[in-house]
């Protein structure tokens, strides 16, 4: 295999089709005594004559009148597979699924826009929605995944990185919690019962580092498994969550068929930075038109939900 040369296939489609050596030459932009020299090589590599004389005229082997019916096509197929990818895409027959791995909290706020929009321009895409227990990158390494959605974390360097949009933790209780009647300073925030998120249960929360710095604590009363869920414990007792100000915005202007959870808002006492939520692929991806176009509509539906700025 390593001294065949596909160029000879090219040169036996247009043998084959003009059935002479000099039009097949001036098909192939060479002089006859260079195809002539093909020939012998596609002799060698065959171990047929394929073209012999008749008179003044070539004709065709039985092996080569054999292989007249197959070289075409795989003529066609190997230029398909020796050339730049095709960049038009027509989405409105593109057949294509998609993983993406993102938090409960992306696809509460932003899964049924990115869906809509998706259907909309390509009805035939669907859309899986993964897990995303953690941040490892062997998913995107592995094509399992092909869009992590989420905070930067540990990638490779490698993985293709764009900013979506930034947010940060907002406080959330009850309407007419106590909390709410009077200054929220950071000792009667403390002093409440708070419902938090699991995976800062057994990581360093930033409200925990900004309160010990004051040389406070909170009583943590519950643990739940998203924002979603800390903001509806939260809106069903006295309890105080902080999620993240997407969620809360998002629960707030609900208008979906579930019921939606009444939540007032307010700014944390303590400071916490913001942080932006970012899209990581494989540059593997990079170049996929399918894959191109899916990335600019997940940054596209994040920027009309944050007004614009990413």
């Amino acid at each position: 295999m390593a001294n065949i040369d596909l160029n000879l296939l090219i040169a036996l489609d247009a043998l084959l089709t003009e059935g002479s050596v000099a039009e097949a030459a001036r098909r192939l932009g060479l002089s006859s005594s260079a195809m002539s020299r093909t020939l012998a090589r596609l002799r060698a590599a065959t171990g047929d004559p394929l073209l012999v004389r008749a008179g003044r005229s070539l004709v065709p082997t039985p092996h080569a009148t054999s292989l007249r019916e197959r070289v075409p096509a795989l003529t066609q197929e190997v230029r398909a597979l020796l050339q730049p990818a095709a960049r038009d895409l027509d989405l409105a027959v593109l057949e294509r699924d998609f993983t993406l791995r993102a938090n409960e909290a992306f696809v509460h706020v932003l899964a049924a826009r990115l869906v809509a929009a998706v259907t909309q321009a390509a009805p035939r895409v669907r859309l899986r929605f993964a897990p995303k227990p953690d941040k490892d990158v062997r998913p995107l390494r592995e094509g399992l995944v092909d869009l992590e959605i989420g905070i930067l974390g540990q990638t490779g360097p490698e993985v293709r990185v764009q900013a979506l949009f930034t947010d940060h933790f907002v406080g959330a209780v009850r309407p007419g919690h106590p909390l709410l009647m009077g200054e929220v300073t950071a000792e009667r925030f403390a002093a409440c019962g708070h419902v938090i998120v699991s995976h800062l249960a057994h990581a360093v929360d930033p409200v925990d580092e900004a309160l010990r710095a004051l040389g406070l604590a909170r009583d943590v009363v519950v643990v739940a498994p998203s924002f979603p869920a800390a903001l509806a414990i939260a809106c069903a007792s006295d309890l105080v969550a902080h999620v993240t100000a997407s969620c809360l915005s998002a629960e707030q202007t609900h208008q979906g068929a579930s019921p939606r959870i009444e939540a007032q808002g307010f700014e944390l006492p303590v400071h916490t930075a913001a942080f932006t939520i970012s899209q990581m692929w494989h540059p593997r991806m990079d170049a996929d038109p399918a894959h191109r176009w899916l990335r600019g509509l997940v940054h596209g539906v994040c920027r009309k939900k944050n007004g614009g700025s990413s």
